[in-house]
């Protein structure tokens, strides 16, 4: 392997001040052109996101998942669609390093700031095996953060076959990075919330994609066995956490724009505010300050803790709950606030709309996550005393 020297000075600081002040003067900007600017985009990858879950070895920061949270938390305060792209700029770096070396050498042997997106669940195109790797052609969907990305991490179903052989056996979810560059965008993301994401689609036209630069979705199950803390960590205990990251943030964001909404109003005859709207209040803040709890934890048991499948579980559920508590919370402070929500302008709505796209991502869908805790919990009991 070649040895390169880097600097390894930037790291995810928290909050990131630059990108949530940013994140504040573009918010506007950012759902009108339904894509991040590329000051924000600068900034993500200033702020230490990119290179957060890179690896040591190339020059990334290989960090922790407690500081992904807070600040991916701290920046969709601001803006919503910012979150989502810088975090999952980080986990999608992550998933990378699971890659054949040579493929990480491809990736990050100049610097380990490279802004990497994904379409890999559910598998899509279509992939064929060569000579000397693969050939894709087709479509892939919800491609996020795709106008600013370097990289990106694309799944297709595949048999495993030797070239000019047949297709044999089961068919296998298979995984490959290819560069932006390669691919083509299509503009496809027209949504209710979460519009600066732009979560477009992606083509491509016979991509010849080198052997090395693939793997399979179960090379992610198990945990790498050796590196850094946040590549010894199986996928399902983290997958959830990087979408409902952004969802707390949003729901966190729009209680402070909701209150300050409330603080300006003029009541008749100076009364205070009503009591219908002091419960609203009471029972959504609690509700967010729940679900951060349950996300903070979430995050120390993956940074503190052995991975077994009850913690693994129990993340699923915590991440699942976290979502839907905030988006319950939110939905009643929308509904609480009357006419004024519906303003085009008013940023409680914008929240409410980023937060009801986010918390429909299947990742954060409770019914799976209650049945891997169900299980795991049954497996984990021992029977009762005779």
């Amino acid at each position: 392997m070649v040895t390169t020297t880097f600097c390894t000075s930037r790291r995810l600081t928290e909050p990131p001040t630059v990108l949530i002040r940013l994140a504040q003067r573009d918010a506007a900007l950012v759902e009108e052109r339904r894509s991040l600017t590329n000051d924000l985009a600068a900034a993500i990858t200033q702020a230490g996101f990119a290179r957060h879950f890179v690896p040591r070895r190339w020059g990334g920061t290989a960090g922790d998942f407690t500081s992904l949270l807070r600040s991916s938390a701290s920046v969709a305060e601001a803006c919503a669609s910012t979150a989502w792209c810088a975090t999952l700029y980080a986990a999608h770096a992550r998933l990378a390093a699971y890659l054949p070396e040579q493929a990480q050498h491809d990736l990050w042997a100049e610097t380990p700031d490279v802004r990497i997106a994904a379409s890999i669940v559910p598998p899509q195109g279509n992939a064929s095996i060569g000579e000397n790797g693969w050939t894709l052609s087709g479509t892939w969907s919800f491609v996020s953060g795709i106008a600013h990305a370097d990289w990106v991490l694309l799944a297709s179903w595949t048999q495993n076959t030797a070239y000019g052989e047949p297709p044999s056996g089961p068919r296998e979810h298979r995984i490959f990075a290819v560069p932006r560059a390669d691919l083509t965008s299509v503009d496809t993301w027209h949504t209710l919330g979460l519009r600066g994401t732009g979560s477009n689609s992606v083509q491509a036209d016979e991509v010849h994609v080198p052997a090395h630069r693939s793997m399979l979705l179960t090379d992610l199950i198990p945990a790498l066995t050796t590196g850094s803390p946040c590549h010894m960590v199986p996928f399902p205990m983290v997958a959830g956490l990087q979408f409902a990251a952004p969802v707390l943030g949003a729901a966190r964001g729009a209680l402070h724009a909701w209150v300050c909404e409330m603080k300006e109003r003029q009541w008749p005859g100076g009364q205070e505010v009503p009591a219908k709207l002091q419960q609203a209040l009471a029972r959504s803040s609690g509700e967010i300050q729940a679900a951060q709890l349950l996300l903070e934890q979430a995050a120390h048991q993956t940074d503190h803790k052995t991975p077994t499948a009850l913690n693994v579980a129990e993340n699923q559920r915590n991440t699942a709950l976290a979502a839907e508590w905030c988006a319950v919370a939110v939905d009643r402070l929308f509904r609480a606030q009357g006419v004024r929500a519906q303003a085009q302008d008013d940023p409680v709505q914008r929240h409410w709309r980023d937060i009801t796209a986010a918390a429909g991502h299947a990742t954060l869908g409770f019914e799976p996550a209650a049945a891997a805790h169900a299980e795991a919990v049954f497996a984990h009991t021992p029977p009762p005393r005779a």
